[in-house]
């Protein structure tokens, strides 16, 4: 292949590769897939520089511009790093710049967030403007989101003394958050985040702010641009950024010599996996600013700084099998089988591979020594082949073009990467994964029937759908296996008291397809009945609060099927809820706060405080963040709550306090006590921050 046409072939794959990650966050290649195939570019340019071109990748840093926020032009280029994965190349660049510069160089070694890069923009010490990388030139204007995030300030708790600056920074999720929405997304039956950086700059990019303030994204800054900036080194503008209300990791270190550095890189490739936020590196940079200036840049990168990669932990394996497992939406998700291999901590035997698109990419075969990460060092998947092992009778995967379990032929809906079984009403796994949706603590809460209760009754006939629960009888289930007089009595009460559940978890219980735990408190809000519901046109759906298009379709196809229909007539004659209370407001005394509650309690049950709360304009959540106003602790609570509320300085309340906010004046708190705390607090100095 001549070098012509391997350039032109580069080039293409990072511009694909640039699009997917920036403007999709749907990243198809690993940072190191993409650091190489970027290395071999640069190489083969610099040997034929006849073949320059100057919209090539290595120009460049990959866009993330969208048609859907102003684009602003950035008044400092951001540009990207250069990346190594060798210390030996790190000890090379450290020297070059010494030898360079002509004097010893002390260096900043800071933790690489693996997040969104972010620019805020400050003037008269008030944030003004954020605004995303875009492609280094222009990005995209996200002031609304990022000023729910409670970790950027909007005014600076001391004066900067400078008319304007910028803060460039990184927006991330910690591994808390991250599963707390993709089980949520779950649960909804949506498409699942990869890993914590997908999620935090897909949430970034979301066009409703409020949405954005409920997930949970953090902000760390790291660096400082503008004109006559009163320092003299970059340690010098962290400091400052710190004593102005920035959080600022406490991790980040001088280093004098590439000793330190080697330290530093080895103790938090070690350290990494003990911290609840994603890291994929270290970032070295020059400390002081005349040196700096000296060695100048390039157009794509900084020559005083450079990006130390973590190598994802990684293990070999062999591919025993692959089998296809079909979720209650009929979503077809294909599995490796794997011979077990020890990887971060724990014993892998299965690896999610997603769809057939990266089957195709990997061109996976049984028998295949395969590569296994744990992406986002969380869900084992596998990321390559070992070509060099594989056997020369392999064959090709082919993958399922009929369901698993009914025979029926799967489909690709359009936009849709996973193809489905679109027999809802025949399919085994749809109809118990719909049965064991409906039962479950958030929907139904039927608590004395489990998985393996709810497969005994379909297999003997007893049931069909969700709605045949209510239509049992205890003597039918006495008599099966494993139940006996007692258990039969406990399910069947267990049942009729479902039927006091109200309106919005058995709306949620439905398992409507993209309509989570709190989209169906939004549809209960708005339509107060499910008759509104179901009459609702697609129009009217958009009108309810986090509906959009997606979602609207999914509810109207969801009660256009006359099965479903006749399941939710069933329903309504089993006595289930099918309208909204109209909730009692007793005050506005707790209007503008936020609470956490953890632990139990002497005089209330944590529902019966939950309840308290919204009755008195408050506002209940699920974790704490820098958006929660109070903690309310009982006795025995969470040791992660009350480490994270500590580490953010949340005010800690017992229920006694708590009481005395709605009315008890004679136990009543300060109103210092009571207001909520700032947007601009800054979390207190601690591992990370």
């Amino acid at each position: 292949m001549s070098a012509e046409i391997r350039i032109k072939e580069l080039r293409e794959r990072l511009n694909y590769l640039n699009y997917k990650y920036y403007v999709e966050s749907k990243p198809e290649a690993t940072d190191y897939e993409f650091d190489m195939l970027m290395r071999e570019l640069q190489d083969l340019e610099a040997l034929h520089p006849e073949l320059d071109d100057p919209n090539s990748p290595t120009r460049r840093v990959g866009s993330d511009l969208t048609n859907a926020f102003s684009s602003v032009q950035h008044a400092y280029p951001m540009l990207s790093l250069s990346n190594t994965y060798s210390q030996e190349e790190l000890h090379e660049w450290a020297d070059k710049l010494t030898k360079e510069i002509e004097q010893e160089v002390e260096f900043v070694c800071e933790l690489k967030y693996d997040g969104t890069a972010i620019s805020l923009t400050y003037e008269n010490d008030r944030l003004v403007r954020a605004v995303t990388r875009g492609d280094g030139t222009r990005g995209d204007d996200v002031t609304e989101n990022v000023r729910t995030i409670g970790y950027v300030p909007l005014e600076l708790q001391t004066p900067s003394g400078l008319p304007s600056f910028e803060v460039r920074g990184e927006i991330f999720m910690t591994y808390t958050t991250f599963d707390r929405l993709n089980k949520e997304r779950e649960e909804a039956g949506e498409q699942l985040f990869a890993n914590p950086r997908n999620a935090a700059a897909g949430t970034l990019k979301l066009q409703q702010s409020k949405i954005v303030a409920k997930r949970g994204l953090q902000f760390v800054a790291y660096q400082m641009e503008g004109r006559e900036l009163p320092f003299t080194s970059h340690s010098q503008s962290l400091d400052n950024l710190r004593r102005w209300g920035f959080p600022v990791s406490s991790a980040a270190r001088v280093c004098k010599s590439k000793e330190e550095i080697d330290n530093y890189i080895s103790h938090w490739d070690e350290e990494r996996h003990n911290i609840p936020t994603p890291i994929d590196g270290v970032v070295i940079k020059v400390d002081s600013y005349a040196s700096r200036r000296a060695l100048g840049r390039t157009s794509k990168a900084p020559k005083w700084a450079v990006a130390y990669k973590f190598k994802a932990e990684q293990a070999l394996t062999k591919l025993m099998s692959v089998t296809f497992q079909v979720g209650r939406t009929g979503a077809i998700t294909p599995v490796a089988n794997l011979a077990p291999v020890h990887l971060a901590g724990t014993t892998v035997k299965r690896a999610t591979l997603h769809n057939a698109d990266q089957i195709e990419a990997l061109d996976l075969r049984i028998g295949d020594m395969v590569y296994v990460e744990k992406g986002g060092e969380i869900i084992p998947k596998v990321t390559g082949v070992e070509l060099s092992e594989r056997s020369a009778e392999s064959q090709p995967l082919e993958y399922i073009t009929t369901c698993p379990e009914c025979g029926t032929e799967l489909v690709r809906y359009e936009g849709e990467a996973k193809h489905y079984c679109p027999n809802q009403s025949g399919c085994r796994p749809q109809i118990l994964g719909r049965i064991i949706h409906f039962i479950r603590r958030k929907a139904m809460n039927i608590e004395t029937l489990g998985e393996e209760t709810v497969e005994l009754l379909f297999d003997s006939g007893l049931i069909t759908c969700a709605a045949d629960l209510y239509d049992l009888r205890a003597e039918q289930l006495a008599v099966l296996p494993r139940l006996g007089e007692k258990s039969a009595a406990n399910i069947i009460q267990s049942i009729r008291t479902s039927t006091q559940v109200p309106f919005h978890r058995v709306l949620f219980a439905l398992g409507i397809r993209f309509v989570g735990e709190t989209t169906a408190k939004y549809l209960a809000a708005h339509f107060l009945s499910m008759d509104a519901v179901m009459a609702a046109t697609r129009e009217e759906l958009i009108e309810a609060e986090e509906v959009g298009a997606k979602i609207a379709d999914s509810i109207v196809d969801y009660f256009a099927d006359e099965q479903n229909r006749t399941i939710i007539e069933h329903l309504r004659k089993a006595g289930l809820q099918f309208e909204a209370e109209q909730k009692q407001t007793l005050s506005e005394s707790l209007a503008g706060l936020n609470f956490v509650i953890s632990g139990t309690f002497a005089d209330h049950s944590r529902d019966e405080l939950k309840a308290i709360i919204e009755a008195h304009g408050g506002k209940n959540l699920a974790a704490v963040s820098s958006n929660t106003s109070y903690l309310l602790a009982g006795d025995k609570i969470g040791p992660s709550k009350l480490q994270k509320a500590t580490k953010l300085g949340v005010k800690i309340i017992s229920e006694q306090e708590f009481m005395a906010m709605i009315g008890n004046q004679d136990v009543a708190p300060s109103q210092s006590e009571i207001e909520k705390p700032s947007q601009n607090q800054t979390p207190i100095q601690g591992y990370l921050f």
